[in-house]
């Protein structure tokens, strides 16, 4: 069965870090690009970050530049996104998908390229 599995998300005090893990079953990333996206409650799904497969391009969102950073570890077929300095507004559950494409700041836009997603982990950001 072809899917992504994610992992790391857990309950944070605001000003803390986490890594969220993105891993495929069925496939290997290598010529895949991952984007993250997450949902919070009662707001649409929206994009975080992308990294390409080729040359390791990567995108992000204005809300989280700075703070996260998307990274790729093709030997381990994991992509991870090491969330850091997390405020209450970064509470959503987290998605990683798979495309054979990398579109660039197109990303934000439009997610129907994305060809594979995982079921979602909960980052919740609280005191």
């Amino acid at each position: 069965q072809v899917q992504l599995v994610e992992s790391g998300g857990a309950l944070v005090q605001p000003g803390g870090s986490l890594r969220l893990s993105c891993a495929p079953s069925g496939f290997t990333l290598d010529d895949y690009a991952i984007g993250w996206f997450r949902q919070a409650p009662g707001k649409e799904r929206e994009g975080v970050s992308c990294i390409s497969s080729s040359d390791g391009s990567t995108v992000y969102a204005d809300s989280v530049k700075g703070r996260f950073t998307i990274s790729r570890d093709n030997a381990k077929n994991t992509v991870y996104l090491q969330m850091n300095s997390l405020k209450p507004e970064d509470t959503a559950v987290y998605y990683c998908a798979a495309s054979r494409y990398f579109l660039g700041s197109a990303f934000f836009g439009s997610s129907w390229y994305f060809d594979y997603w995982g079921q979602g982990t909960q980052v919740t950001v609280s005191s």
